[in-house]
């Protein structure tokens, strides 16, 4: 019964099954290309990136509090954890101006951390993030197209991996979500997702006898069990950090809840679709209809 749910999706053409993933799709490169005019940057980044001070302080002082005491700096946020721990937030400054705050920080919490990110070393971790998830792409298309042997099959995987990457960085703007290290982390391990779910529904269809429909009903079987496990584990990480308030677990739990969601549009509906296109039409070799 709860795999039926493919039945409702299979019955439409496949031109109709890839309009909403493509739809999704180019409302995000709206959303991203909006941000990139306004702040210059595709998503908004974090204290990792941009630079900035971070500050870790034992006190019973409420966020208001804290807030008033730190009104003359770029404070960015406050984030409250477990046993009177409050994590500290602040933006680029100069070097008169982070001189100021550390004196104010050792008068008033003498035991606080204090952790600071140039900016100039944020953006060098801003090009190693780019080489990285560059290089992720260019060797999961030379591994896709090894194993299939066939353009569309692999531009298919690869439009996915781009998809679940450039639609959930579009609702982490919405949602305000930046980027960090621990968000790229989380964005990288997407890919992988992304194409173990591909491949197995392209392999599936391509490489399997029977009918069309049987094989792309049993390889939504597997493949939506599998995504939904991982969402399972996924949003218990998510409910455990928000409790203990562990801001990088809940920001990377976040990133992966929003693109496994992603992906199962993606995944059973453009990719499912444009294989069920191109069995269907006649262009994949030794794949015939039946």
């Amino acid at each position: 019964m709860g795999f039926d749910l493919y039945d409702l999706v299979n019955k439409y053409p496949p031109k109709q099954m890839m309009a909403i993933p493509l739809a999704i799709f180019a409302i995000a490169l709206l959303v991203i290309g909006g941000n990139y005019m306004m702040t210059g940057v595709p998503v908004n980044l974090g204290i990792d990136f941009a630079g900035g001070t971070a500050v870790t302080v034992l006190t019973d002082d409420s966020a208001e509090e804290i807030e008033a005491y730190f009104a003359a700096y770029p404070l960015i946020s406050i984030g409250e954890g477990l046993n009177r721990g409050n994590y500290i937030r602040f933006g680029p400054m100069d070097d008169e101006l982070f001189r100021s705050l550390s004196r104010d920080i050792a008068a008033r919490y003498p035991d606080a951390k204090v952790d600071q990110i140039g900016e100039s070393f944020g953006q060098t971790l801003q090009q190693q993030a780019l080489i990285a998830l560059l290089f992720s792409f260019i060797g999961m298309s030379i591994i896709v197209f090894i194993a299939f042997r066939s353009v569309i099959p692999s531009i298919a995987v690869v439009f996915a991996g781009l998809g679940d990457i450039l639609v959930t960085a579009a609702i982490m703007d919405i949602i305000g979500l930046p980027l960090s290290l621990g968000t790229t982390a989380a964005l990288l391990m997407l890919i992988g997702y992304s194409v173990d779910s591909d491949i197995l529904l392209t392999t599936r269809v391509l490489k399997r006898q029977g009918k069309l429909e049987d094989k792309l009903k049993n390889a939504f079987r597997t493949g939506f069990i599998m995504t939904t496990t991982t969402l399972s584990a996924v949003t218990a990480l998510l409910v455990v950090s928000w409790i203990g308030q562990i801001e990088i677990i809940m920001q990377i739990a976040t990133v992966l809840l929003i693109g496994l969601i992603v992906d199962l549009i993606i995944t059973w509906m453009f990719n499912a679709g444009l294989l069920k296109w191109y069995v269907q039409s006649g262009r994949a070799k030794g794949v015939l209809p039946r």
